[in-house]
């Protein structure tokens, strides 16, 4: 049984190591990319080789006290990472209880799994909602289909039906305009840019993006991801105009990138000091991390947020409600880059080789 422990230990102290150091690794390849997302699972890992390190049983030679140290540094650099999306961090978005239709936009993102059959789930969390959009991602000619019954209410919609598992629908209540259907990096990833106009006729600026993941059965590199996210990024850290940008980003919000986007951006998180919002792994409840995201400028308060129950997809969908009220004291985000974070923000994006820098 000692030995079972001792090995079992052993792995888990190995991985939990690995991960810090792929962490901080300054390239894009998809196996090392991979350990930016379950970084809660990480640290239950770590926590569980700390308790094997301290049982009565365990021998303290320098090995294993030298290992021990090396899984409690882990331990704190996972917790470090995660800990701004817990509910005892402080909230970075501001809640409002004060309703104000005129100036509330409600949102429902949805990664849709293109196989999926269960339309009628995501139709029916759509009319008892009644978000003002409705982003659907992987969404092919089919859904596209199905979903028309949503068009009487939608009046306004952007269609992008694509049999890659990047298609995208966008649906809503609220009159849209200049709007643009933009392939910022990949030739066949879009992505749509409009403005929305609320029901108090003020105008703001929305960016709807799922950029290509780093697995091996899609890209080998975080590079494409990356690229966008920075692109997205850079365009809107001095927009006119209130801003939301939101999807399924392929990223977690932990990582470097999600991160360094907030940082150029400015934009705000209203997932921190709440919880981790997991959208996926829908299907495994071992396997989840928040995928799915809404960042928004300081002009907007929470109204409400909250994850959404299953629509047989292997994501959760998303609701947000955000109220405009440019006058809220929030703080702006927007940082100076270091010149590290500078370069390799303009290398990424240099390398990906973009369609478009400006949108």
């Amino acid at each position: 049984m000692d030995l079972v422990l001792n090995i079992f230990k052993l792995i888990l102290s190995i991985i939990s190591i690995l991960a810090v150091i792929a962490s901080k690794l300054k390239v894009s390849n998809w196996w090392v990319r991979v350990f930016d997302f379950p970084r809660i699972q990480l640290l239950v890992m770590a926590t569980l080789a700390i308790v094997l390190f301290l049982l009565p049983s365990s021998t303290f030679n320098a090995w294993n006290l030298c290992f021990l140290a090396l899984v409690g540094f882990s331990w704190f650099y996972q917790a470090r990472k995660i800990f701004p999306y817990t509910v005892v961090a402080k909230n970075e978005v501001k809640h409002d209880k004060k309703s104000s239709p005129e100036n509330e936009i409600g949102i429902l993102v949805s990664n849709v799994l293109t196989p999926n059959r269960h339309v009628e789930k995501l139709i029916h969390l759509v009319n008892k909602l009644q978000p003002n959009l409705v982003l659907t991602l992987e969404s092919d000619k089919r859904w596209e289909d199905q979903l028309s019954v949503l068009e009487k209410e939608y009046k306004y919609q952007v269609k992008i039906p694509l049999d890659n598992l990047y298609g995208m629908h966008l649906y809503s209540n609220l009159e849209l305009k200049d709007t643009k259907v933009l392939f910022l990096v990949e030739d066949d990833i879009p992505s749509i840019h409009t403005t929305v106009i609320l029901p108090s006729g003020k105008p703001i600026q929305i960016h709807c993006i799922h950029p290509e993941p780093p697995s091996p059965t899609e890209s080998d590199t975080s590079l494409s991801r990356d690229a966008e996210l920075l692109i997205v990024g850079e365009n809107v850290k001095d927009a006119a105009l209130p801003t939301l940008v939101f999807g399924d980003l392929n990223d977690v919000a932990w990582s470097r990138t999600t991160r360094l986007f907030q940082k150029i951006s400015g934009l705000l998180d209203p997932r921190k000091g709440r919880g981790f919002f997991n959208t996926y792994n829908a299907k495994y409840l071992p396997f989840r991390w928040p995928l799915d995201h809404i960042f928004h400028s300081e002009d907007f308060l929470l109204r409400e947020i909250k994850r959404l129950p299953s629509i047989s997809s292997d994501h959760f969908p998303m609701f947000i409600k955000l109220k405009l009220k440019p006058e809220n004291g929030q703080e702006d985000q927007k940082e100076a880059l270091d010149k590290e974070e500078k370069n390799w923000t303009e290398e990424t994006i240099e390398k990906a080789n973009p369609n478009i820098l400006t949108i």
